[in-house]
């Protein structure tokens, strides 16, 4: 099904106190638009899903299991993250970012997405 649609038209979810999010997704991909405040801290996970995370405001320091070092995102920079790759990250400052999922995350769609609800 073809859709036109606007970010300012897309509900938002209050995941926690410190992250909002809109999502968009068809049968393959999924597109997140997501505000976090300062010191906010996504724990070591992993997915099944590629994701890109393109940073449009503020740092995201990203932890990758298969890494030595962290990985500082800055705004107008993109992190390739391929499917079952352990990571975690910190929120440096307000951070606005859009992440890319292929296939969409099932866990973001029903709600089972605890880890980011602490």
């Amino acid at each position: 099904m073809i859709q036109k649609l606007n970010w300012n038209a897309i509900p938002t979810e209050q995941v926690n106190p410190m992250m909002v999010r809109q999502m968009v997704y068809g049968k393959e991909i999924m597109i997140v638009k997501m505000s976090f405040k300062d010191g906010f801290e996504v724990p070591w996970h992993q997915h099944p899903n590629e994701q890109i995370s393109q940073i449009f405001k503020g740092i995201c320091r990203f932890w990758l299991a298969n890494q030595s070092e962290s990985i500082d995102l800055k705004a107008g920079e993109i992190l390739v993250i391929p499917a079952n790759v352990a990571h975690k990250a910190l929120m440096i400052g307000a951070v606005e970012a859009v992440d890319t999922f292929s296939p969409p995350r099932q866990d973001w769609l029903d709600g089972t997405d605890n880890y980011l609800k602490r």
